[in-house]
Parts: C-alpha cells; structure tokens; sequence
C-alpha cells in the first residue's frame, strides 16, 4: 500500500549494482530503512542526490508491516540544504548529526514530535549565520527528552558533582563511578541555559567542548544499549 510521509535521511549504504539501503527517519512510520533505485535520467522519481545526509524528504513509500525494508517510490525535498551542503563546518556537523542519529534513534512511539524537532532543528542549522560550534550541543541534550533520559541540569550549587546514572547533580560523591568531576559538572550546567537562540554567545575553550561532548555521549552510552564510538567525532573536534 502506498503512503504519503516526511522522513529524514540518516545513512545510505550500497546494496546492490541497481538498489540503495537508505535509513530514513520518517513523521508516520518512524526509522525505516528503504530500497531505493539507483536509475539515472531526468525521469527518475528517486534522484539519488537527493539522500544526502539530515535532507527532509516528500516521500511516497510503500509500507507493509510484514516488511524489513520497504521502498521509495517517489522522492522531492522539502527543504534544500544550501547552506549546509556548500559550508565545510554545516557539512561536518550534518555528518556528525546523521552518524549520532543512526546510532541513537531506534523505536519510538512519539515519530510526529520527534520528527518536529528534528525537522525544526535542520532548518535552524540551514538557515542560521552565527556561529554553530555549540549546535550539537544543544541538540544532544534536546534529543534525550524525546529518549526518556533528559538530565536535571537546573538544580546546580557550587561544586557538586553530577552523576551521571541518574541524571542529576550531587553534593556527594555517588557510590557508583559514572559521575563527572568538579570542573565538568560546572561546564555542563552551563547548558542549562543554552538554547538554539543564544548558542552563539557561549564561548568555550576548544578543550573544554571536547570535554562536554564527550561527556555528553558517555550520558548517552549509559542510557542506551549498544551505543558504539562515532567515527565523525575527530573530524568536528578539529573544526570547533
């Protein structure tokens, strides 16, 4: 049966001489991975050009529950990533997002708010002319309201600790090892007030984004099964 839906691509993996697998997080159906047709020609419904990494996507899709993989039977984007596909820093920060998201995003009841934010979220990456060093910032700590394992940022007093099992910060040291020292803490709470809006104005030492970032991923490692190391990360740690 035939369905209209929005979806965002993730990844595209080459599966045979004719097809392409492409992982699309769609506003119906959720995460869905597509056979999509590698036919050329002006003609074509499924421009191959068009699955590049976060692209928001018109799709007519089959969809049978009984299916792993479905397919795309007609593609036409709905926003074009100008920006994000002519600027270097746009473009490492989409690959870094997509990779994160393939990851991270698996089933989820709430697709249409979901697919919102993310939607929200590439439109402000596309159209935005301040600085984006602090953008996946923001958008890891949103995304994990979505996940269920949002942290309580807002309660920080001077020097507590926050631990990371349950998402808050502490007076004392946990009896567990998963929880972030002094100066950590301190960075991270900083990201309560951080927003879409205002990221620009926080300024962080190059050491110390690194230090959140990968704080912010080992949250989520903690929080979700099976949450390997990203291969894109060094490239946008050498960017911002």
């Amino acid at each position: 049966m035939l369905y209209k839906t929005r979806g965002l691509v993730l990844n595209t993996i080459n599966y045979s001489d004719k097809y392409v697998l492409v992982q699309i997080f769609t506003e119906s159906f959720g995460r869905i991975t597509y056979m999509v047709s590698k036919s050329k020609g002006k003609n074509t419904k499924t421009p191959k050009s068009l699955f590049s990494p976060l692209a928001i996507l018109d799709l007519e899709v089959e969809h049978q529950a009984s299916r792993d993989i479905q397919r795309v039977r007609e593609a036409r984007s709905d926003l074009f990533l100008y920006d994000i596909s002519g600027n270097l820093s746009k473009t490492s920060m989409a690959f870094f997002l997509s990779e994160f998201l393939s990851k991270v995003l698996r089933d989820t009841n709430d697709s249409q708010l979901l697919f919102s934010f993310l939607d929200q979220s590439v439109q402000i990456l596309e159209m935005t002319d301040k600085s984006i060093a602090n953008f996946h910032l923001v958008f890891m700590l949103k995304l994990s309201h979505f996940l269920g394992f949002y942290p309580n940022l807002e309660e920080y007093k001077e020097n507590n600790l926050f631990d990371m099992i349950n998402g808050e910060f502490v007076a004392y040291q946990p009896l567990h090892k998963h929880f972030l020292n002094r100066n950590d803490s301190k960075s991270l709470s900083l990201l309560a007030r951080i927003s879409y809006e205002n990221m620009h104005h926080f300024v962080f030492a190059r050491q110390d984004r690194i230090n959140i970032i990968n704080r912010i991923l080992e949250y989520y490692r903690l929080h979700l099964y099976d949450f390997p190391a990203l291969k894109s990360l060094d490239v946008l740690h050498e960017l911002f």
